[in-house]
């Protein structure tokens, strides 16, 4: 179930923040954006292997 709800807010992100992004087309915001996608990704997977 955690990782259905991972993949979801995964998508939910990209598609919330994408067109915007690429719209501006800043580089700042690109990294802003993409280093925001990576820490919730890394959560994501520390909270998969934390025991419960």
């Amino acid at each position: 179930m955690k990782v259905l709800g991972g993949i979801v807010a995964a998508v939910l992100l990209a598609v919330f923040i994408g067109p915007v992004v690429v719209k501006l087309n800043e580089f700042a915001l690109w990294a802003v954006a993409g280093i925001g996608f990576v820490l919730m990704l890394i959560d994501l997977v520390q909270s998969l292997r934390a025991k419960e």
